[in-house]
């Protein structure tokens, strides 16, 4: 695990907490610094997500955490042949006899792609996906706390490990160079099932994930799945609070055991699910939604 929080930046991380606070106005005149091209950036309401996913230790321990407490559950989860961790409605084919294996998301569940996230807070820029792709294609993207150590366990008692990602299917070659950069086990091509993968007697719906774990159903039985949004376990029917509830009432008992979740606060699915999905609306519009959305007591 790489060291999150050096000295420097615990003191950079203090004075940017006392830049935080509300001042007087008085203190706002006498402190304020002379105007530079460094400070004309517009704020971002993504910088303390993104600062805390780069800079916070804790970060880092919830990672770790995670797929320590999996990796110690997972021998006997292949032991127990009535074990298997995909939605009911989505297992095709009988487990029984199946290779086992465990199902990932990629992207802030595996690799880490908060310089992206990073860049966007310093540009003052939105997602947009030429520079997605482009950040894929570079390939520098650094595995999370925990998840090389527990998948290389998987692989050695032979278990598959599978990634499920929305990342395009054309950034195929690229991710799995990433991914076997970093020392994570790639079983060739067919185990990067990416945004477009075609699923004979499926259809996708949007970026949603049920087909492709239809055709892993197929093939394996499925030991545990990883991710940092609901859409990585299950089809999500309805984007919105009572929508994404009601997706994961029936598997709540699977969580920390079949499902494991992992802290995403700089983008995902819970975003526009707080402004009905538009996202053709202005910023603006959207930030007041956000705020609405907020609960004061």
């Amino acid at each position: 695990m790489r060291l999150r929080l050096s000295t420097s930046l615990l003191a950079l991380a203090l004075l940017a907490g006392c830049a935080g606070a509300p001042r007087h106005p008085a203190a706002t005149a006498t402190l304020a610094a002379p105007a530079t091209a460094a400070t004309t950036v517009a704020a971002n309401d993504n910088l303390n997500a993104v600062a805390w996913s780069q800079t916070a230790i804790e970060h880092d321990l919830i990672y770790l955490q995670t797929y320590r407490d999996a990796q110690a559950r997972l021998l006997a989860a292949m032991k127990d042949r009535h074990w298997d961790a995909l939605a009911k409605d989505e297992r095709v084919a009988p487990a029984g006899g199946l290779q086992p294996a465990v199902v990932l998301d990629i992207d802030e569940t595996v690799l880490d792609n908060s310089p992206y996230q990073a860049r966007l807070v310093r540009s003052g820029g939105e997602y947009n996906e030429a520079d997605w792709a482009e950040w894929c294609r570079q390939g520098s993207a650094r595995a999370l706390p925990g998840v090389v150590e527990f998948t290389q366990f998987a692989a050695k008692h032979g278990i598959a490990v599978l990634y499920v990602s929305n990342r395009a299917k054309d950034l195929d070659q690229v991710t799995l160079a990433n991914l076997r950069k970093v020392g994570l086990p790639v079983f060739g091509p067919q185990a990067f099932l990416g945004l477009g993968t075609f699923v004979e007697g499926c259809e996708q719906v949007g970026t949603e994930k049920g087909c492709r774990r239809q055709l892993i159903s197929r093939k394996y039985r499925v030991l545990m799945q990883f991710g940092d949004q609901i859409g990585d376990f299950v089809t999500v029917l309805a984007n919105n609070a009572a929508g994404r509830q009601r997706a994961m009432v029936p598997y709540m008992n699977w969580i920390g055991s079949r499902w494991f979740v992992l802290p995403n606060a700089t983008y995902g699915s819970w975003e526009p699910a707080l402004f009905n999905n538009d996202w053709s609306a202005p910023p603006e519009q959207r930030r007041r939604q956000k705020i609405d959305a907020l609960r004061y007591e």
